[in-house]
């Protein structure tokens, strides 16, 4: 590409007034007419936050990819976008991904960029970027934000997220006290990063990696590993390539691409999550992506990733077992090798020496987890537009099941009754939660891992079936059936269960259903009344009106339909 056909030559490279006043202006930033004429200019968005623990390295690391940008003779700019801390936002960051992605499709659209490095990597900023920098096809490059290391308490290696549900449970259960917890706050997380399990940070981060369009093996590098500095100066450099070559997004983010990421997603044994998240990324690259290719998928490749929370190991044991690109070597029968990624002409090219150093964290395919991949898709009366469940972390015998429901209407309810002893709950209800859906929720929070009551805790329950129209943690486990579609909140069946009413879970059958006869749930319709509406104004009420239900992505409708937007004119 010549220097006169880069896209920031309108700005800076013509002979109009407006090309005179961008020179002027960045002669005013401090930069010499050498540093940036002619040469591509390269977006770096951080999403670093000092309330963000899974990114609060990402200020050094846009360093180390500006150094590879200059390296590679381009010319880098710094955006801060938003940050979306799963531990930190209320009600949840979910709510907030859409606008995250209005605002890198923005910036990108707006400023006189010819590329972009997308740094993310929590749960919901690495769909976020991707959808944004989908939906203007520029040159980009993903830069994962990296798991944090392994957490510590006594002689015990601990998995964030999961560690904490199982040993809170325990607190509940009075097998440890708080001097034990007050232990267990100092060993969680002990380093910066996102998620050393296989939750929907790490998840989503190898979907982006399996999709192409991060350097081999980015997703699985600690965030505190030199590594990591090293992978994010050589994405600053090869960003710089892919636009002297002009190879946008699209020619990495195709149909083949994002049915390799569900095969990826699927074979880790990864995050509910990501079935939401890769559908709208799909929707935004003009790639049509629906539940039913994910239960097809997944009866074609098994778990071979042995990570918790349905496995034993951590992701810096993955990391150094060969990452992601070994894991990708083991399933090359149902992967689609010839497509490109921004680091080689072919996956083929990519995956060609990898090589897997323990087959114990990445196991071979005849000695797999599981032997089908880790998210089934229900569908049934109580679930007509779809549902889902990590069967893999969840108790076999629970897998099928009949039992009556203990229906909550909101999680502050739940919250105040769970441990009621009136409630008479066993071991064989169904816990059912509603309210919690995209408009319900709001944000759809991650609220699916129902707590089992303190008593069936001190009696060695630790799981009962749980249904509701909500997501869950992807370091969560539990026969958790999520994402309930249509939700409650909009007069999906969910909002006609009452307590009592039988429920059956079939996994094997992928059936969910509502033993109640039809003509009774006709009668609970007619009686059923909207819920009031919850914002008045503001982002809430634009999420309100525009949000789509989970089955097709929970992307604003004017975002997911098909249409052109034009480039600014520069003038």
């Amino acid at each position: 590409m010549r220097p006169d056909e880069l896209r920031s030559h309108q700005w800076w490279g013509t002979d109009g007034l407006r090309s005179f006043s961008h020179r002027a202006r960045t002669r005013q930033l401090g930069y010499l007419p050498e540093e940036h004429l002619g040469k591509p200019v390269i977006a770096v968005l951080n999403t670093w936050s000092d309330i963000n623990p899974c990114h609060v390295h990402l200020r050094d690391r846009a360093q180390a990819v500006k150094r590879g940008v200059w390296q590679a003779g381009g010319f880098p700019l710094e955006f801060p976008v938003s940050t979306l801390s799963e531990t930190f936002q209320k009600p949840t960051p979910m709510l907030y991904r859409n606008l995250l992605a209005m605002e890198t499709e923005e910036l990108l659209r707006s400023y006189p960029v010819d590329g972009a490095v997308l740094l993310g990597g929590c749960d919901k900023t690495t769909p976020a970027l991707l959808m944004g920098a989908a939906s203007v096809d520029l040159p980009t490059v993903f830069v994962p934000a990296g798991p944090m290391l392994p957490g510590h308490w006594r002689n015990e290696v601990l998995g964030s997220g999961t560690d904490m549900w199982k040993y809170w449970d325990d607190k509940r259960a009075g097998l440890i006290g708080d001097c034990e917890l007050a232990e267990l706050e100092n060993g969680l997380a002990r380093s910066p990063g996102h998620c050393m399990t296989m939750g929907t940070a790490s998840t989503l981060t190898a979907a982006a990696e399996a999709l192409g369009v991060t350097m081999p093996g980015a997703s699985s590098i600690p965030a505190v590993d030199s590594g990591h500095d090293r992978m994010a100066a050589a994405s600053g450099m090869r960003i710089v390539e892919l636009v002297r070559k002009d190879l946008k997004l699209s020619g990495f983010l195709t149909a083949e691409a994002y049915a390799d990421a569900v095969a990826t997603v699927l074979a880790l044994g990864g995050s509910t999550n990501a079935v939401i998240h890769l559908i709208a990324m799909a929707g935004r690259s003009g790639v049509r992506l629906t539940l039913d290719d994910f239960d097809r998928i997944a009866r074609t490749v098994p778990v071979l990733a042995n990570l918790r929370p349905g496995g034993q190991y951590l992701m810096e044991d993955f990391h150094f077992a060969g990452g992601l690109p070994a894991f990708l070597a083991q399933l090359t029968d149902v992967l689609h090798l010839d497509r490109p990624t921004v680091a080689h002409d072919t996956l083929r090219e990519q995956l060609a020496d990898a090589v897997v150093h323990n087959p114990e964290v990445i196991r071979p395919r005849d000695k797999p987890l599981a032997d089908e991949g880790g998210v089934a898709v229900l569908r049934g009366n109580l679930c007509p537009d779809g549902a889902v469940i990590k069967h893999i972390a969840a108790e076999p015998h629970l897998l099928r099941h009949t039992g009556p429901a203990v229906v909550f209407d909101d999680y502050r309810q739940m919250q105040r009754t769970i441990n009621d002893p009136e409630l008479g709950i066993t071991a064989d209800h169904v816990l059912v939660l509603r309210g919690s859906g995209p408009k319900g929720g709001p944000g759809m929070p991650e609220y699916g891992m129902l707590p089992i009551p303190d008593h069936l805790l001190k009696q060695g329950v630790r799981d009962m079936v749980r249904i509701s129209d909500a997501r869950m943690s992807g370091t969560s486990y539990g026969t958790c059936v999520l994402h309930i579609a249509p939700e409650s909140y909009v007069g999906g069946p969910l909002a006609l269960v009452r307590t009592g009413d039988l429920i059956t879970l079939d996994v094997e059958a992928r059936s969910l259903h509502l033993d109640v006869a039809g003509e009774e749930l006709e009668r609970r319709r007619a009686a059923w009344t909207p819920p009031p509406v919850r914002y008045g104004r503001g982002y809430g009420a634009l999420y309100s009106e525009q949000i789509t239900q989970a089955d097709t992505g929970c992307d604003f409708a004017f975002l997911a339909r098909e249409g052109k937007v034009p480039d600014p004119y520069v003038g």
